[in-house]
């Protein structure tokens, strides 16, 4: 599994979302890094790591990873996860495989037209996306176009650093399992818990402007791991580390101390 190693002390695994890579934690990496040795990883079937025989659903990276996690004697390492990484590290824990615990915006707590609308609106957007794939670059470097690209997953799109934007538009874009995981997310069994009891801190963290991920999910999350805190990120849409890095790099270092 393809990984970015950076700092030194206390181990930290960061799992990306869906269609996006280790590069999605660029805006809090150099941050995060300063005091924890920081691992940032490629899920099966994104950035540079190839697809395994069951990447096209969640269970298979969940698996994945939890076995990244035994053969490199990472048990109890403390993870974040954003979307759909972050419902894989709330899954992890109720497995009892990972220390504390940061959720961005989990996915799996979606119910009845939400969603339809998650693999609608998302299917869409891929398409879309896949489309237009060349000129991405290029739309990137442009405010108006970012804000119309990003509008479901930043609450501030316009002010997104355009290399950032044009890395992850091309990787949602350029994922041979989006599709796949897409529907599996869609149509399988929301997420259930709680957190085994060898789970530590628990923080689950959701931008109030979330258009993919609803806000209203996040008493669901909060119902399913009672022992979780549950932080608002008052201006951030779906992806905090892209709205709200400074507070998000907070959150992090306080939950996993």
């Amino acid at each position: 599994m393809h990984q970015i190693n950076r700092g030194s002390g206390r181990k930290l695994l960061l799992v990306h979302g869906l269609g996006g890579s280790s590069l999605s934690w660029s805006p809090i990496l150099d941050s995060l890094s300063a005091g924890r040795a920081v691992i940032a990883i490629d899920l099966p079937g994104h950035g540079a790591t190839p697809a395994e025989h069951d990447s096209g659903t969640f269970d298979g990276l969940v698996g994945s990873v939890q076995r990244y996690i035994v053969k490199h004697e990472l048990t109890g390492i403390d993870v974040v996860g954003s979307s759909m990484g972050a419902r894989m590290v709330l899954e992890l824990a109720r497995r009892g495989v990972v220390g504390n615990v940061v959720a961005l915006d989990p996915g799996g707590f979606w119910r009845g037209w939400e969603r339809t609308f998650f693999k609608t609106t998302i299917g869409v957007s891929g398409r879309l996306l896949g489309a237009i794939r060349p000129a991405l670059p290029t739309l990137s470097r442009n405010a108006a176009s970012r804000t119309a690209l990003l509008a479901q997953l930043s609450a501030h799109p316009w002010a997104l650093d355009p290399q950032l934007v044009a890395t992850e538009l091309t990787g949602l874009s350029t994922t041979p399992t989006f599709d796949a995981l897409v529907h599996d997310l869609a149509t399988g069994p929301e997420q259930t818990g709680p957190a085994a009891d060898s789970t530590g801190r628990i923080v689950i963290g959701w931008g109030r402007h979330d258009r993919l991920c609803l806000p209203g999910q996040a008493a669901r999350a909060k119902a399913a791991f009672p022992s979780a805190e549950l932080h608002w990120f008052e201006s951030s849409g779906h992806f905090p580390m892209w709205d709200m890095p400074e507070e998000t790099v907070e959150v992090i270092l306080r939950a996993t101390q």
